[in-house]
């Protein structure tokens, strides 16, 4: 069976947009690959953090995941500062790499940008990345657009390194799934609804009291025409909707439309809250029963003994391979 690796950067809160864009795509790839889901925590540290909250969103973002319907038994789950070895790869293989290629990363610029005063770690954080990647030998990463450039880097870090000391990585290949549907920001539906958005009101977090989830939705932005049909250049804040119902549903965007045939926006977006808070509230009642648990260590315990053992078998025969050995 293939490998499949996905890592999850626990800054803001997941939201509604990252269940139904990439969270469910990846409840159906567990039935398909060998699948290895991580929490990046060492890649937020490039960015200033409160470690109170950074400890909690640890947890949390695994929780969620597995309340979500990532299934334990089909993924190995693990922290990545869990695996003391990642970081003495990553420092091997950023030996391997020009500062051309890392400062060349698309979020290194647009961040470098923002702050001159940048730790050396948002240059280097590509290369821990790519550690993450190879020490399993992993065969696929699913991807938005804007990260391939990282499993690229990847990709070019184990050629290089298996040119210069014989075969030691498999050779990831970016997984884009262009079938995930993007939802939008309820406020401003021309751009994706983010865990980092600065506006609250726009966005759905799974974290969020039912009540508010339902205000939120009841105040989306819409248009004046008052018909449901899905349109998303002319039509935007109610194609949102529509597709929030349609990945959440068994419904189509045609029987969606046929439903609310001259129906007021008002009831239409009563239903969409109805079928919403129904969704967050069955996902929330089985988080809260495993934050707090001990199911969830034992969970952690067990990925991080397993991907610990892998990744000290390939650390060391890098050290054999570039000679820092007695």
């Amino acid at each position: 069976m293939k490998k499949i690796l996905t890592g999850l950067k626990p800054t803001g809160d997941l939201t509604l947009g990252n269940y139904i864009g990439a969270i469910k795509q990846m409840t159906k790839m567990q039935e398909e690959y060998e699948s290895y889901i991580f929490v990046a925590d060492l890649h937020a540290l490039t960015v200033p953090q409160d470690p109170k909250e950074l400890r909690r969103r640890i947890k949390n973002f695994i929780a969620m995941y597995i309340a979500c319907g990532i299934d334990p038994a089909k993924n190995v789950i693990y922290v990545q500062s869990d695996n003391e070895f990642i970081p003495a790869i990553s420092w091997i293989l950023e030996c391997s790499t020009y500062y051309g290629e890392a400062s060349r990363m698309i979020q290194f610029k647009e961040k470098s940008k923002e702050n001159a005063n940048f730790s050396v770690g948002l240059l280097t954080y590509p290369v821990l990345m790519a550690a993450d990647i190879l020490y399993v030998d992993t065969d696929y990463v699913p991807v938005g657009i804007d990260q391939k450039q990282h499993v690229e880097l990847a990709r070019d870090i184990a050629i290089r390194f298996n040119n210069k000391y014989g075969t030691t990585f498999k050779i990831p290949e970016p997984l884009i799934n262009a079938s995930g549907t993007k939802i939008k920001d309820l406020k401003d539906p021309s751009k994706k609804m983010s865990k980092s958005e600065e506006n609250p009101a726009g966005v759905i977090s799974l974290f969020d009291d039912v009540n508010a989830i339902r205000k939120k939705i009841m105040s989306a932005t819409t248009d004046s025409e008052m018909r449901i049909v899905f349109d998303e250049e002319n039509k935007p804040g109610i194609s949102n909707l529509i597709n929030i119902v349609v990945s959440l549903t068994d419904k189509s965007i045609k029987e969606v439309e046929e439903m609310f045939d001259g129906k007021n926006y008002g009831e239409f977006k009563k239903y969409v809250a109805d079928v919403v808070t129904e969704k967050i509230s069955n996902i929330q009642e089985k988080y809260n029963g495993l934050i707090n648990s001990k199911e969830l260590d034992d969970i952690l315990d067990a990925g991080a003994l397993k991907v610990r053992k892998i990744a000290e078998l390939k650390y060391k025969e890098m050290r054999e391979k570039v000679g820092v050995v007695r």
